[in-house]
């Protein structure tokens, strides 16, 4: 069945098989994912390790070519990464020899030096890095080297953030603020987000509607709307309501 996009529609990715092949062994990965993506959703894709989220992400930034069906932003096929969509990796990409403001204006070279100051002071500001412009990654926190790459990343104004679990890292009280974060520069950048988490609680802190996958090789079982808004009150019924239902998706009810 062909996935005809709306207006409103930024993604789609119809029949998607991806199966690896290495010294005569195949590996079925992904078989049959079809998935639309909202213009500025925050989606996340949620899964059980080593099912093929990673690998999903991948084919929708471009960076993989999947072995069978198609992905289209903005209606036009992905033939490979775009400028306009950045991707965030699980191992922070910041480059340890620049310092915060370096780092957030690598990509702005075809700025103006008026408009590029301009920009880093914004992002800068935007996630509180004010007072460490001309420190270097080294001299930052976990959660501040995480911020600088979520920066750098808006700094060049994608239209598309491909996050693959990067809080991961991070403890459970920097992941919490980390997410807070993340939501804030969301609702002011309005930018479509599809971030990778095998962290239930994230998921449904996080994003408008949940894609949970299957084992390897992973089709999409359910996808989750969830109707709270935010700041979401993670005690309240209906958090834990659609806690539980993914819980039970993914048949881990009564496990933890």
């Amino acid at each position: 069945m062909s996935l005809s996009p709306s207006p409103e529609t930024k993604l789609t990715a119809e029949r998607i098989g991806m199966v690896f092949k290495r010294d005569g062994n195949s590996t079925n990965v992904l078989r049959d994912i079809n998935l639309t993506v909202g213009r500025g959703e925050f989606l996340c894709v949620l899964g059980p390790s080593g099912c093929g989220k990673s690998t999903l992400l991948n084919t929708m930034a471009g960076f993989l070519s999947p072995t069978s069906g198609e992905i289209r932003i903005d209606g036009e096929a992905v033939r490979g990464p775009d400028p306009r969509r950045i991707f965030v990796f699980q191992e922070r990409g910041v480059f340890p020899w620049l310092t915060v403001e370096g780092n957030i204006g690598f990509g702005l070279f075809k700025l103006s030096r008026a408009e590029r100051e301009q920009r880093i002071a914004h992002y800068v500001q935007l996630v509180g890095l004010e007072g460490f412009q001309k420190a270097y990654p080294a001299e930052l926190s976990g959660g501040m080297k995480q911020r600088l790459e979520v920066a750098r990343a808006l700094a060049v104004n994608p239209d598309m953030l491909f996050l693959d679990e990067p809080f991961g890292a991070l403890d459970s009280i920097t992941r919490l603020t980390m997410r807070r974060e993340l939501l804030r520069i969301w609702e002011a950048e309005k930018n479509t987000i599809i971030f990778v988490t095998h962290d239930i609680d994230e998921a449904v802190q996080l994003a408008d509607r949940v894609a949970v996958m299957s084992d390897r090789p992973a089709t999409i079982q359910q996808i989750v709307e969830i109707d709270i808004a935010h700041p979401r009150d993670i005690g309240s019924a209906r958090y834990l309501e659609l806690r539980h239902g993914i819980f039970d998706q993914l048949g881990l009810a009564h496990k933890v």
